[in-house]
């Protein structure tokens, strides 16, 4: 299907102003909010928002709210994203430079505010966790949800403290932990080697570029870490990467909530995750996903939901 007449006019006129082509480019990269754009073209918060409604009221960007915030990211539609790419691959290709070191300098005070505080909580790490549901429901459920076993390897990125790998890995004959903290690695380590684990890898790792086999896991978890990223999809994309034929992708995370001191006080960067909007990223990355488990607080606090996908075992027989 395509634009129709009027539709395409509309979304020309919508790109045709130097910003928004800027800002179309930017979200080309990732989601943002509308304070980072300010920052990043040099321009009042008012004047961008102005600028991001007529994108978004064109259908070439969408608008979520996440808390207190507003993101924005390029449209899904692929009717929108064709004409988008196609205008964004007409620019000279050194027209957003200023713009790409404005975005890495955002991205560098994001890593280095994350990093300071996992470096400040990581001896208490755990505790923190437990604040928010009783830890014990949360891990028997992820026991039952994981399978019974045995796994030939277990990847759990975003490892902290390594509570997954201790929880996980008797069933596994070889596991790998990600992080990209040393200090929560060495915390892992120690845990670890309590447990009496032996074929655990430890390794300094990206959860959005892994450098680990495709389809070379068939369990892989991402517990707790998304709702710290600046773009969970990715890292779901990545996750289900990792996914062999007839394995499993096990996230867990915090349903929607509105919890807003989280941000400034612990760093998140979202508010929870619905589940049609997990359902669409493990769709959309080859898995099938099965029916999300919601585990409620014992009090007033945050729901913990688990979400479970696997790659079709079909695909084994495909390649062979």
């Amino acid at each position: 299907m395509s634009l129709s007449a009027d539709q395409t006019v509309e979304a020309l006129r919508a790109v045709g102003e130097p910003t928004r082509l800027r800002v179309l480019s930017l979200l080309a990269g990732e989601e943002l909010s509308v304070m980072e754009l300010s920052r990043i073209l040099d321009q009042s918060q008012p004047r961008v928002s102005r600028h991001l409604k007529l994108m978004a009221d064109a259908g070439l960007i969408e608008r979520f709210p996440d808390g207190a915030r507003v993101f924005y990211r390029l449209s899904s539609d692929l009717r929108a994203r064709r004409l988008i790419d196609t205008v964004l691959d007409l620019l000279d290709a050194s027209a957003g430079e200023v713009d790409d070191r404005r975005l890495e300098a955002v991205r560098r005070d994001r890593e280095a505010a994350a990093g300071a505080y996992f470096e400040r909580v990581a001896p208490q790490w755990d505790r923190i966790r437990s604040l928010y549901v009783c830890e014990s429901a949360v891990e028997a459920a992820i026991t039952r949800a994981a399978g019974d076993g045995p796994f030939d390897r277990v990847v759990d990125l975003g490892t902290g403290s390594g509570r997954m790998l201790t929880l996980l890995g008797k069933k596994a004959k070889m596991s790998v932990g990600l992080d990209l903290s040393q200090n929560m690695l060495n915390i892992a380590r120690a845990n670890v080697t309590k447990a009496g684990l032996d074929k655990v890898e430890l390794r300094h790792g990206d959860i959005f570029a892994t450098r680990l086999p495709e389809q070379s896991a068939d369990l892989v978890m991402v517990h707790q870490v998304l709702h710290y990223l600046a773009d969970p999809a990715a890292a779901v994309a990545e996750a289900a990467r990792l996914v062999m034929p007839g394995g499993r992708l096990l996230i867990v995370d915090f349903a929607p909530h509105k919890l807003e001191y989280l941000r400034e006080e612990h760093q998140h960067r979202r508010l929870g995750f619905g589940d049609d909007e997990m359902r669409r990223w493990l769709s959309g990355a080859g898995l099938t996903p099965s029916a999300p488990i919601a585990l409620p607080p014992d009090t007033d606090g945050l729901t913990v939901s688990i979400w479970t996908a696997e790659r079709p075992a079909v695909a084994a027989e495909k390649v062979a």
